[in-house]
């Protein structure tokens, strides 16, 4: 029922490499993020998309106690059906179900730390060899481009390893046998103790449609690895790059000798409303979830049973002061609100623009100068189709294609979104991204997330007043970062200060290959946990450090 005595020694140089990444906070990556032959072969791009495409129209084998029936609802955002028929489950089917997941959970727990670990750096070996086909594969149910899918997977399987890294920390933080001696004069009294990591039961992680492995893997393999159950409910059009986790998860737990409905997937119809019957189970004790502050709100206020780990709903902000790269500064914007068509919890929604303009090292440019020349950088990204497709990816549902419809109603529309014609998927829907003008007195527009190809930019009357509505914004709203750009000692140091007080992560003057809306595993933490955006952290100590108990037993001896 566990590893061999010697299988931790073969993941012992990933785990010391992981744990001396979390404590310095250097770059690491133990996969590597380029879908280069130099590092994954001259074969494995074509091997991993014909065993995508082979999924395609097939019944997905995975053991799912209580299903009865089998379920397809996946529609790619590039205009097509993948076809690909999972076991349902519906509440009727939670009963059996959840007491399976349960029944695994002893056996687990007693294979102790070390030997989790292993079986879940194991798990994470078999993925990356399933990187490619993974990629395909979120690449058909996100609409992003090939290789933003492909650093997205290896950058989730960095995420499951920090996690892992953490929870190794935080699980071995005590001895599991101690001799307790307490000196007396008739004489010592000797007590021998043992401490064990417990978990709390089973876990719930409710997918999203646009991450669903990056958001999806931390909170995963935290659970899994201290020792509990996990159910995985993946978002209804995004369901096939969990599957094929959850399918590698009980692949390698049966080889081993544990049960494999320690991580199981629950697939529903779009509708269905299973994540509020599974998260409010009195066996659920664990929650994660990614997606609308709507729905995040509902989980932390009925999920009262569990420890809940929401990432929901943020509105992010850049206070444009001064730059020494006018040219370094548009480009870089210009990539950060293209990026996968600012569907992303990290894209830039606002930029805080003085209504008398900016000093750059270009000379003073007005306000009406930084939209022209932020359109022009815009135009120069994104000018041919092809390229352009790959950046900005396929609008993934009907409300985000209705945001750039009904642009003209938030207010002065300065650019208009333009139409791509996507090379390769004439279906999918590809728009540009649209700039409009707000006042800084428009508070209430441009303070709610309008998640899309859709930018505000906020004419403010000076820079401190643009660090003020981070703060606000951040404070009342929630926001998972913030941008600024100065070369003034004192706005950045506002920014700085209004940051910390909204509890984001603050990126200052990037130009170059930095951006706001990329987070680096090991090193950024990932939301703060610290403003309504989040309530955790991908990852630290906390995120966790709460997914067990340690329980004690004692005995005297002589």
């Amino acid at each position: 029922m566990s590893s061999t005595d010697d299988s931790l020694a073969r993941h012992q140089y990933l785990l010391d490499h992981a744990l001396e990444a979390i404590r310095t906070r250097a770059y690491y990556s133990a996969y590597p993020e380029s879908p280069s032959p130099r590092y994954y072969g001259d074969n494995a791009a074509a091997e991993g998309k014909a065993a995508y495409e082979a999924l395609l129209d097939t019944d997905l084998p995975l053991h799912v106690p209580g299903s009865e029936a089998l379920v397809q609802d996946e529609v790619s955002p590039f205009g097509f059906a993948l076809n690909v028929r999972y076991p349902q489950v519906t509440e009727d089917d939670l009963d059996e179900l959840l007491s399976a997941a349960q029944a695994g959970i002893p056996a687990w727990r007693d294979a102790g730390a070390e030997v989790r670990v292993d079986v879940c750096l194991t798990v994470l070996d078999r993925l990356h060899r399933r990187v490619f086909e993974l990629a395909n594969a979120v690449r058909a149910v996100t609409g992003q481009g090939f290789v933003m899918a492909f650093q997205g997977m290896t950058h989730a399987l960095d995420r499951a390893l920090e996690a892992i890294a953490y929870a190794y920390v935080e699980m071995t933080r005590h001895p599991s046998v101690a001799s307790w001696v307490k000196p007396a004069r008739e004489g010592a009294l000797r007590v021998e103790k043992t401490f064990t990591v417990v978990p709390r039961g089973v876990a719930l992680v409710v997918g999203c449609s646009t991450f669903p492995t990056w958001n999806g893997y931390p909170g995963l393999f935290a659970s899994l690895v201290t020792g509990n159950a996990v159910v995985v409910k993946p978002h209804p059009q995004a369901v096939l790059p969990l599957a094929i986790t959850v399918q590698v998860c009980q692949e390698v737990l049966a080889s081993l000798g544990y049960d494999p409905a320690l991580v199981t997937l629950a697939a529903e119809h779009a509708g269905d409303d299973l994540a509020k019957d599974l998260a409010t189970r009195p066996e659920v004790r664990i929650v994660d979830y990614t997606g609308s502050t709507e729905f995040g709100l509902w989980l932390e206020e009925h999920a009262r049973q569990a420890r809940v780990y929401t990432e929901k709903s943020g509105v992010n902000g850049v206070v444009v002061d001064s730059t020494s790269s006018f040219a370094g500064m548009c480009a870089n914007l210009a990539f950060t609100i293209s990026l996968y068509s600012g569907q992303m919890c990290t894209s830039a929604q606002n930029l805080y623009v003085p209504s008398d303009g900016i000093d750059t090292d270009e000379g003073h440019k007005s306000f009406e100068d930084v939209i022209a020349s932020l359109a022009a950088a815009l135009d120069t990204l994104l000018g041919d189709d092809a390229r352009a497709a790959e950046v900005l990816g396929a609008l993934v549902n009907e409300a985000v294609i209705n945001r750039v419809e009904l642009v003209q109603e938030y207010g002065e529309v300065a650019l208009e979104s333009r139409s791509i014609a996507h090379p390769e998927f004439p279906d999918a829907v590809v728009r540009t991204p649209a700039l409009v003008v707000l006042e800084g007195e428009d508070l209430d527009a441009f303070s709610r997330e309008v998640f899309g190809p859709v930018v505000f930019v906020v004419r403010t009357s000076s820079s401190l007043e643009s660090a003020e509505l981070v703060r606000k914004v951040g404070m009342s709203v929630g926001s998972m970062t913030a941008g600024v750009y100065s070369t003034s000692p004192e706005v950045l140091a506002s920014v700085r200060s209004a940051a910390l007080d909204a509890g984001v992560a603050l990126s200052e003057n990037p130009t170059g290959t930095l951006y706001l809306n990329q987070a680096a595993a090991f090193s950024d933490y990932h939301g703060t946990g610290a403003n309504p955006a989040a309530n955790a952290s991908f990852t630290d100590g906390a995120f966790v450090a709460g997914r067990f108990h340690v329980v004690q037993s004692r005995r005297p001896v002589s």
